[in-house]
Order: structure tokens, then sequence, then C-alpha cells
């Protein structure tokens, strides 16, 4: 298990929605210092965060965030993007920036801040999926969260020897401005944060967010068939 009191935090894409929502948690846990990022420079007052520019498809930013924060202890990959069109039509470069952002990304943030954590004692890594990730029919997007959900089973298996927790969150829509156009039943952001630290301080490997994600998970014995997405049902 991973103690947030005291800790001090990256979340990536703190700026706003689910990323806003946990850089709040974490304080209010007691973390003791916070970076939070997002593609281009922003400002918050509050004297225990610290705001950063970064690109997860940049190595050199990435980099030279993890030159700078050599003090973490936990590491939430938050940052994402949705570009919805589909496979067979929409605009290759879009599919491309897709899985940069959302499975590269994340695996460019753990190898630079990997011996971070080890010098500091293991800490945690926290990655956020999708229940998409389970679910054909979002394009680029759930396949990106297909391949993230893998790289961090297997980040779990090659970090354990230096004593990193790894944690892999699943949720459905929260309701944010990159899902407000979808007509389905959205959970605040406020509640999935509380979710995904209270796993992360009872130790756990997995978080299920939400009741559409534990319902889809309970599908995945089942036929392939059935694990399509629908705004309809």
């Amino acid at each position: 298990m991973t103690n947030v009191a005291d800790a001090v935090v990256l979340v990536t894409g703190g700026r706003r929605g689910l990323g806003a929502a946990l850089v709040d948690e974490v304080l209010a846990r007691g973390a003791r210092a916070v970076y939070s990022t997002a593609r281009t420079e922003f400002a918050d007052d509050r004297p225990a965060v610290t705001t950063a520019a970064l690109d997860v498809r940049s190595q050199d930013s990435v980099e030279a965030l993890a030159a700078r924060a050599t003090d973490v202890d936990i590491v939430i990959n938050n940052a994402g993007v949705l570009l919805p069109a589909p496979l067979l039509s929409g605009e290759f470069s879009d599919i491309t920036d897709t899985f940069d952002v959302n499975a590269f990304g994340p695996l460019r943030v753990t190898r630079a801040f990997a011996p971070i954590l080890a010098q500091n004692g293991g800490g945690a890594v926290v990655t956020i999926h999708s229940v998409l990730s389970w679910l054909a029919g979002s394009g680029a997007y759930g396949a990106s969260k297909a391949a993230i959900w893998s790289v961090t089973n297997s980040l779990r298996t090659e970090l354990a020897a230096q004593g990193t927790q790894v944690l892999g969150v699943h949720a459905g829509f929260i309701d944010t401005e990159m899902v407000a156009d979808i007509p389905m039943e959205k959970t605040s952001p406020a509640i999935v944060a509380s979710r995904i630290l209270d796993g992360l301080e009872a130790g756990e490997r997995e978080v299920l967010a939400d009741d559409i994600t534990v319902a889809v998970k309970s599908m995945l014995s089942g036929p392939v068939d059935d694990l399509v997405f629908s705004a309809d049902h």
C-alpha cells in the first residue's frame, strides 16, 4: 500500500476534469506537494501545487520534468485525449496521436520516473484506463486504452522488484468536458478520484471506479459479440 499523506505526487493532465479532482483529493489527504501538468503553462495559486507544461508525446518534455521533479513518490498518469473518428475512415494522424498520448505517453512518463521512485523508496504508479478498454466501438480511443491496460499489467511485474505499487484504474463515463456530448450516466470526478486513492492506499492493483465498469468486466468471459459500446444502451 502507498500512503498519500506527506507524499509528493505527480498528476499529468491535472488542470481540469479528473486530473483536477485528483489534485484536490491528494491535497485533502495530506500530500506534501503536487506537480500538476498540462500541455501548456497554467497557474494554480495553492502553495503546495507546482504547475508544469508537459507534452507526454515528447521524450524531451518528459525528461525535462523528471529532471526537475526528483522528489516524486507517486506518479498518476491521467493525461489523455479523445479523438472519436472510426478506425477505417478517420484521419490516420488522429489514430497515431491517440496512441501517442494515451498509450505511449504514460509509458514515457513511467520509464522516466521509475528510477526516481526507486531512489525514493518505491512509491506508486497509477494509470487511468477506461471501461472502453474492453468494449469495441470507440475507435482509436478504446484501442489505445486497451494497449495501456496491457502496458500497465506488464509494468506491474517489471516494477515489483523495486517495490513500486502499480495501480490500474478502469472508469466508465466521468462528468468531464471530454465526454460532455455522450448521453450516458456519468460519475462525478471527485467520486472517482476518491475511489482511486482509496484503492491506492489499500494496496490494490486495480480499481473499477463505477458500476458500469464492474458490469462490463464481468462480461469478459462471455461472447466477444457482447463487448460493443453503444451510446443507445
